[in-house]
């Protein structure tokens, strides 16, 4: 995965970004005490939060207006934000003059010295000739306003555009009389268009687009109010930002996606950002929360975009937002209450398990110190997108709105489906292949304005130049196979040239168990809810550096002390042939009983431990207080290596306070008939099968809690289980 680098939108030339360190570790505070959210400063609060979905000239979007609910929610509930201080400007609202002026009024003139201010902007980016942007280039980034009445295409022809450039966004940020401003910007400036299921937030610009006579003039009259010459305008912004940090969904070349989840649609990166935010335990710097996003943003938006940042005098070393105060953790939070009927807003759920929350998710209310009051438990198939429905247990009788939500228990349906989208590169096969895969259980066809898993496809000389690590190993134009929904390859899934349907149906009907199997198990990583005080992380076998780690953020701020928690740095990106070993350390003082599963590039899943497939119960068992080494140097005959393809590795580490009996059998049955004894297995011919059996583990954690279950869930409980995720690049070597 690329590393995070300095950020181009407002052409800085002189500074650079911190080191980061990508750990979780990081979000682990000295002391985890929590205060009330409006007590947190005696400082204003204001917020300008702009989303645009619909363009007069066509290529629209449909994220936009969600991230600005997003960060509405997040701001409010989680940073303290009064909501009458935070104005939402939206579709025809936000013109070019619409933003302008919303930016003066609701910002410049009311921020005072020391308050906190926040500027969020989803929409269409460009780019516009501009000789003094300081790139070779000689173009300068933009904002796509409202009232912008050229298409695409028609940008490509070029002309004049009501685009709001980097230049004024600086100018604007240099009028403000605080230095706590942080800028979100979820939009990208090239390849506009869709690519595979995904629409990128960009209207391709170039050198044959010119910035408006409306744009110079307003930047003359910022620099006459400002009293700066255009030299010193020219210089300042060359230095760097000009005030507090400014924080981009993708660098300057990369693509912000458009992204369908779960019955809704928003930006990639704002998904993942506000969710993080709503999960972190603790204050953490700016340059710690934005490592740690970066790694979601990539899985979650299906391209390579990673979120950049630049900060003036040390801002990346301030809390996000400059608030050092944060209500309690959560995965949501009460928005209406009707006797005991209550709406709840959901934004802290991750994106890969929201729809575990489907069939009877419970929840425990907590005050703003962080103390359970009550429990909510959703009502079955009543959430729509991030909004759902609930019903009060043991709870105040005047609750109030705002009440926040933590995770108790989920509840995994046992139908999950595998959605596959039909790519256009079929052509007339589209149709036999929605039919064959009909036939296959637990696959769904979906069309393209839905949540899709992957594409099938063909390889065509298009879509081939999408693809950047597959290098030698690129399937031969005219083959068939699966993409992620950017398009991207899965290695392994393509055949030969001339493949018909029922060919290529029957072949790939492996390759979707496994796909579908790392989909389900997936379903259960909760990191950020679990209970259970219990780490993982990854290092050079024999060496003590460690490159990644993961841990139960609420069991490890729950601890007694003997956490070892504690800042590390992270490695994306691995050599083939790099030797590994993985260590797993359970601080609770029960024993725990482990699972490590290792997801390759082309979604095929193997088990690392546990490695014994001799007839044990015990096999699984991690004691109280001790670390489990995989492979262990003194008695494991394997190694762990990285190995080809080329692509991103998925490291799940699943501890559970519920024997893993029946998954256990079930992997010990797989070894028993290929006449192993000892090491990693993989999960055999029916993948979904295996993570079934897991499944019935861990539901029979969830004995003892009140709660009622969709028929066709299996329930997960934050009490019982800790499920975690280490991800990284293989490169070549």
């Amino acid at each position: 995965m690329p590393q995070i680098k300095r950020r181009h939108f407002l052409q800085f030339a002189g500074s650079t970004l911190a080191a980061l360190g990508l750990s979780q570790w990081d979000v682990i505070g000295k002391s985890d005490r929590y205060a009330q959210v409006l007590a947190q400063s005696t400082n204003r609060k204001l917020a300008l939060l702009v989303g645009i979905n619909t363009y007069p000239g066509g290529d629209n979007l449909s994220g936009c207006v969600m991230d600005v609910n997003l960060q509405r929610e997040l701001l409010i509930h989680r940073f303290g934000f009064n909501e009458k201080d935070i104005l939402v400007v939206t579709d025809k609202q936000a013109t070019r003059q619409g933003i302008l002026a919303a930016f003066e009024e609701h910002l410049i003139k009311q921020a005072k010295p020391g308050d906190v201010v926040v500027f969020h902007y989803s929409g269409h980016g460009s780019q516009v000739a501009d000789p003094e942007s300081g790139e070779q280039d000689g173009l300068n980034s933009t904002f796509v306003p409202a009232d912008n009445n050229l298409s695409l295409t028609q940008r490509l022809d070029g002309g004049v555009v009501p685009d709001i450039t980097g230049g004024t966004l600086f100018l604007l940020m240099s009028a403000l009389q605080t230095d706590n401003f942080t800028a979100v910007l979820d939009s990208c400036h090239s390849g506009g268009g869709k690519r595979g299921s995904l629409t990128v937030r960009a209207l391709e610009g170039g050198v044959q687009l010119k910035r408006s006579p409306q744009e110079a003039q307003y930047q003359q009259q910022l620099l006459s109010r400002l009293k700066m010459s255009p030299e010193e305008f020219k210089k300042r912004r060359q230095a760097g930002v000009a005030k507090g940090v400014v924080i981009a969904s993708t660098n300057r070349r990369q693509l912000a996606a458009d992204a369908r989840f779960s019955g809704f649609a928003a930006g990639a990166f704002t998904y993942v950002m506000t969710q993080y935010l709503w999960q972190a335990t603790g204050d953490q710097s700016l340059s710690s929360a934005i490592g740690n996003i970066a790694r979601s943003t990539t899985q979650a938006s299906s391209t390579a975009q990673v979120p950049e940042y630049e900060a003036k005098s040390g801002g990346d070393r301030q809390p996000v937002y400059f608030l050092t105060k944060q209500a309690p953790p959560a995965e949501g939070v009460i928005t209406k209450v009707n006797g005991d009927q209550v709406e709840l807003w959901l934004g802290g759920v991750n994106s890969q398990s929201i729809r575990a929350f489907d069939k009877g998710a419970l929840f425990t209310l907590v005050d703003p110190s962080g103390k359970d009051i009550g429990q909510v438990q959703v009502e079955p198939n009543s959430r729509k997108g991030l909004i759902a429905k609930g019903k009060l247990k043991d709870s105040p009788s005047s609750l109030p709105t705002g009440t926040l939500l933590q995770e108790r228990a989920r509840g995994i349906p046992t139908d999950l489906s595998l959605r596959i989208g039909l790519d256009s590169s079929l052509g007339s096969d589209r149709e036999p292949f929605a039919k064959a895969i009909k036939a296959m259980k637990r696959i769904e066809v979906v069309s393209g304005n839905e949540e899709v898993s992957y594409l099938l496809g063909k390889v065509t000389a298009d879509n081939q130049k999408f693809q950047k690590a597959a290098g030698e190993d690129l399937p031969v134009t005219g083959s068939i196979g699966v993409f992620s929904p950017a398009l991207d390859i899965i290695p392994g899934s393509f055949g030969p040239a001339g493949e018909t349907v029922a060919e290529a149906s029957t072949r790939l009907k492996a390759k979707f168990k496994s796909l579908l199997a790392a989909r389900m198990v997936r379903m259960i990583l909760n990191p950020g809810s679990s209970r259970l005080n219990v780490s993982v992380s990854m290092t050079p076998a024999g060496g003590k550096e460690v490159l990644a780690s993961a841990f139960a953020a609420r069991g490890v701020a729950k601890g007694d002390g003997n956490s070892a928690a504690k800042p590390v740095s992270n490695s994306k990106q691995l050599p083939v042939g790099t030797p590994l070993e993985f260590s797993v350390t359970n601080n609770e003082k029960r024993d725990l009983y482990v699972s490590v599963l290792v997801i390759d590039p082309t979604g095929d899943m193997t088990v690392i431990f546990p490695n014994s497939w001799v007839a044990s119960e015990d096999a699984t068992i991690v004691k109280a207080g001790e670390t489990l080494a995989i492979p262990d140097m003194g008695k494991d005959k394997f190694r762990l290596t990285v190995q080809k393809p080329l692509g991103t590795i998925e490291v799940l580490a699943i501890a559970s306070a519920t024997p893993l009996t029946d998954a256990l059998k079930a992997l010990q049955g797989i070894a028993s008939r290929g006449g192993q004894r000892g090491g990693p297995v993989d999960l055999g011919d029916d993948p979904p099968e295996v993570i079934n059996h897991l499944l019935d583990d861990l539901n029979q954690g969830t004995r003892g809690i009140a709660v009622e279950f969709d028929s066709n869930a299996r329930g997960v409980s934050t009490t019982q289980l800790a499920a975690m995720s280490i991800t990284f690049e293989v490169i070549a070597s």
